[in-house]
This record gives structure tokens, sequence and C-alpha cells, in this order.
């Protein structure tokens, strides 16, 4: 890792040290755009998030510099400020496109499509990783605004699943979340859908076994998730009629298949040493894909920096460490490319397998045979 840049005992950082993550605001404007002006605007919200960011990306390159990681919360008040107002504001997008959109006459069924998907990219894209990063905080009102991003883009369970599965299981086979080597998105997408939300189930229903409660106890929090996901379908339907439920619907499935895009793209192929007897090594930087490209940590608050969120879960996101080759793999291109990438297997497997090929002989060179190898971890 590079040297940190901050000494611990600021007391708190100016706004312009956080002014590049708050370009996410940008977003709201461009959807209102598209559903206010309708034709060509209605996909400026998709090129702009991900064709903008990746041109950004090859013209700013990487951003290898580190804060400290011992900086006190109080210095990070404009970083965490622009998770903390983008729910509601969210929630008022979401919702008034859905009362506006119905009630318009100069959107045709394709640029009203266009225009929910462009809403899908503002809760997948921005929503979801802003709802990660709250999730991961101990004060309830942050794991709650976090709940409720989740639920806009009805996938409430993933919070239980993220940090009862994934953060324990991740690069082994208990992990649904964590890509095979060799397989395709389209293969892992259907997979993780059902499995991460079995797992989710699983893992709450297993912590209130172990108080002696039954699953249907009120504080399993899929009641939670239940109960807003519900919520915020009547009130579209409140607002837009049918029309308002299918728009409604349509982002969030706009919003999960960009979460599990992503999810892809960060463990693909990498696995956790077996020890035998059930148990792993413990996570290390190794076991997540890093991307240190500047524009595109911007955006997504860092997200990128994903091996050092793997091993120190519970850093805010300004203070998430980047790591060299050395340390950890590193993707070729930031999370806009990657994912793009990720939807052709062939191509993606030319560009990726090389290098989870080159990351066990790093790493494990131990392992002759990973086919093997893998059978004995799965228990086959």
């Amino acid at each position: 890792m590079s040297d940190s840049t901050l000494p611990s005992d600021t007391s708190r950082l100016p706004l312009r040290a956080a002014l590049p993550f708050w370009l996410s605001l940008l977003m709201i404007p461009l959807v209102l755009s598209g559903a206010i002006l309708g034709g060509l605007w209605v996909v400026v919200p998709i090129l702009a998030t991900w064709g903008v960011f990746a041109t950004l990306d090859a013209a700013l390159g990487l951003d290898t510099d580190n804060l400290d990681p011992q900086t006190k919360e109080s210095a990070l008040y404009w970083h965490r400020m622009i998770t903390l107002i983008w729910p509601p504001l969210q929630f008022m997008m979401i919702f008034g496109l859905i009362w506006y959109v119905p009630r318009t006459e100069h959107l045709n069924p394709l640029e009203i499509y266009f225009v929910t998907i462009g809403m899908g990219v503002l809760s997948g894209t921005i929503g979801i990783v802003y709802a990660h990063e709250l999730m991961h905080q101990r004060n309830k009102l942050e794991r709650w605004l976090g709940d409720l991003l989740m639920c806009m883009a009805l996938y409430g369970h993933f919070r239980s699943e993220h940090l009862l599965v994934h953060h324990r299981h991740v690069g082994t086979p208990r992990d649904p979340v964590t890509a095979r080597y060799n397989e395709s998105f389209w293969r892992f997408y259907p997979r993780v859908l059902r499995q991460s939300l079995l797992s989710s189930f699983r893992a709450e229903r297993e912590m209130l076994g172990r108080k002696s409660l039954p699953w249907w106890h009120s504080s399993n929090p899929f009641w939670r998730y239940w109960g807003l996901q519900g919520a915020f379908v009547v009130l579209a339907f409140g607002l837009g009629g049918w029309l308002g439920v299918l728009i409604f619907v349509l982002q969030a499935l706009a919003a999960i298949f960009q979460l599990e895009l992503v999810n892809y793209v960060e463990h693909y192929g990498l696995t956790r040493k077996y020890l035998g007897d059930g148990k792993y090594e413990h996570v290390k930087p190794r076991h997540s894909w890093n991307a240190s490209h500047k524009a595109s940590n911007w955006l997504l608050i860092n997200l990128q920096r994903h091996s050092d969120h793997h091993y120190k879960p519970d850093r805010r996101f300004p203070l998430l460490q980047t790591y060299d080759e050395d340390e950890a793999p590193q993707l070729p291109y930031g999370y806009p490319v990657m994912t793009f990438f990720a939807l052709f297997p062939r191509k993606w497997r030319t560009m990726m397998n090389p290098r989870v090929k080159a990351w066990r002989e790093k790493y494990y060179p131990e392992i002759d045979d990973w086919s093997a190898y893998n059978k004995a971890r799965h228990g086959v």
C-alpha cells in the first residue's frame, strides 16, 4: 500500500476532499431530464453513469493514495453526509417519477422503459452501493437507511446475505456470491438470485435458533424487508396505478442486475485455501479483485477497493486502502468496463482466466491439480 496521507488527529476534512464523491448527485437531474424532455435524453443517465466514468477512468488513471485508516470518524463529516442524504433523495426521485410518468403524454412506451432503466441505474449503481456502506455501520439509523435503499430495489435480504453469509464465507463453496472459475455471468445470475435468498433466510433462522426462537419471531429482519417492500409496492400503485407498479418493479430489477454484475466481478475465480475439517484460511486482500481507477471509485465510493473492504469490513469508505499487485490481484479496468465485458462469457474468460491462473501460481503454488482440489473443497 502507498503511504498514508492524513494525520489521525484531523478535526474535519474539508468539503473539497469529499466533493468528487458527490458527483453521484448529478444522476438526479439527468434522470429528471429524461422524464421531462424525452427523446434521446432518456438514455443519457445510462451512458453518463457507465460510459462517461469509463472514459474518465482512462483519462485520469489510478488513485493509489490512502488516507490514514486511524482517521477519526468526526473528520469524515462530508463523506458520511452524502450517504445520509441519498436515501430521502432517491425515495423522492423514484416515487415522484412513478407519480409523474403515468400522467404524461409526451413519453412513448420505449421512452418510459428507458426512463425506468435510468431510475434503476440510479437505485442500483448509487443506491445499492450506498446501502452497502450503511449496512456495515453499527449506527441503527444508518442500518435503517440501508434497509430502505435495498427495499426500494426489492432486495432487502441482501443485508442478511451480505453480512451473515458473504463476508463469512467469501471465497468458499458456502458463498453463493463468489463466482466460480469458468462460470459465466449468465449461469451465475440465476444461481445467485436463488441461493442468496435461501442462504440469507437460513442464516437468520439459525441465529434465531441459537436463541431458542422460531424463524417467525418478530426479531427476524425478514419481516422488515417484506413489510417495507410491500409498502413500497402499495405506494407505487397508489401513485401510478398498475403502470406505477410496473415501473417500480422494473427499476428494481435493473438495480438488482447491476448489483449482481458487480458481485460477479469482485471475486471471480478466487478461493480461500481449504484447511480440512470444514475450515478455511482467514480472508486476506488476495481474495478480492482490487481496482484503483480514480473516477469509478468516485462514483462507487471506493467499492473497487474491495480487497481492503473484505480485509477490514468495518472501515468507512474514505479510509479504505488500495493495494498494489504484490498484495492483491488487480483488475485491468474499473467496474464500468469490467461489468460490460462480464456480459460476454468468451471475452470475459479470455481476459480473466489467465489472471486467475497467475493468481493461483503466485499464492498457492503447492496446489498442482486445481480440479481435484476444488472437488475436495466441495466435499465431492
